[in-house]
C-alpha cells in the first residue's frame, strides 16, 4: 500500500534563489494493494513531482509518504525495493540492447545470473519484445523504449507498482497488452499508482482515481463516484468540473 499525506513540494525559480514556485500544497491520496489507483490532471498539475516524492526521488518540504509501512525519507532502501517505478519520458541506455538494458536493472536488483536470464526472457515475452530484444536501443520508437522501461520496472517483481504516463507513444495494441498486465497484477494483489492526463486510460483502468489540479489533490472516489459528486453523466466532464472550468470557457 501506497499513503501520502500533506506532502508539500517548492521550487527556487528561475534565476531566483529566495523566491520559490509551489509545485505541490498539501497533496494526499492512498492507493490500496489489489486495486489500480490513478493521479489525473493536466500537465504540469503536479502529479510527476508527488510520484517522485512517493518513491524517494525528491524529499517534501513538509509532510509524508509511506510504502508499505516503510518512510519515504527514512528508509529509502527498503522503499525502492518494494517499489517498480517507471518514470515520465524514461531514458534507456542507447548503446545496451533491450535484452541488456533489463538485465542490468535485475542485476542492479541483486538477482543472481539465473534469475536475470529467467526473468529476461519471461517479461520480454510478456510485453511482445521478441523482434526488439536483441537490438540496441538507439534508435528505437517511443513506444520501444516505453516497453523496456516498463520491463526495468517489473524485473524485480515489486509489490508495488508506481507508472507516470505509462501508455506514452504506445499504439493502441501495446496499450491494451500494456492494460492486460495491469489487470493480472491487480488481481495478484499489486498496489499500482498511474499518472495520467489521459482521462479514457483513468477511467478504463482504475478502481480509484484522485484528480490533481494546480499542485493540489481536489476530489478522489471511483469514477463512478466522481461523476456522482460532480453531477455529469460524463467522465471528462465530471474532471472538468472538479476542476471548475467549464467546457465553454476552452
Amino acid at each position: 500500500m501506497i499513503f501520502a499525506e500533506a506532502l508539500n513540494k517548492s521550487f527556487p525559480k528561475k534565476g531566483q534563489r529566495k523566491e520559490k514556485i509551489l509545485a505541490v500544497e498539501n497533496v494526499g491520496f492512498t492507493a490500496k494493494d489489489g486495486q489500480i489507483t490513478g493521479l489525473l490532471g493536466a500537465n504540469g498539475a503536479g502529479k510527476s513531482t508527488s510520484l517522485r516524492m512517493v518513491v524517494g526521488l525528491l524529499e517534501p518540504d513538509s509532510g509524508q509518504a509511506n510504502v508499505d509501512s516503510w518512510d519515504v525519507v527514512k528508509n529509502k532502501l527498503e522503499v525502492r525495493q518494494s517499489i517498480g517505478y517507471l518514470p515520465h519520458n524514461a531514458g534507456v541506455y542507447p548503446r545496451l540492447t533491450a535484452r541488456e538494458n533489463i538485465a542490468y536493472f535485475a542485476e542492479l536488483c541483486g538477482l543472481d545470473k539465473k534469475q536475470i536470464t529467467d526473468r529476461v526472457d519471461e517479461l520480454i515475452h510478456l510485453l511482445s519484445m521478441e523482434s526488439f530484444a536483441d537490438r540496441r536501443a538507439e534508435g528505437f520508437s517511443q513506444g520501444q523504449r516505453t516497453k523496456v522501461a516498463l520491463a526495468r520496472a517489473l524485473v524485480h517483481k515489486p509489490k508495488n507498482l508506481v507508472l507516470d504516463e505509462p501508455t506514452n507513444g504506445l499504439d493502441v495494441m501495446a496499450t491494451r497488452r500494456l492494460r492486460k498486465i495491469l489487470f493480472k497484477l491487480r488481481e495478484a494483489g499489486h498496489c499500482i499508482l498511474v499518472s495520467s492526463h489521459i482521462m479514457q486510460e483513468i477511467s478504463i483502468m482504475c478502481d480509484h482515481v484522485a484528480i490533481i489540479d494546480k499542485g493540489k489533490v481536489i476530489m478522489e472516489n471511483s469514477v463512478q463516484g466522481l461523476m456522482e459528486e460532480t453531477g455529469q453523466s460524463d467522465f471528462e466532464e465530471a474532471f472538468v468540473a472538479a476542476i471548475g472550468e467549464t467546457l465553454e470557457e476552452e
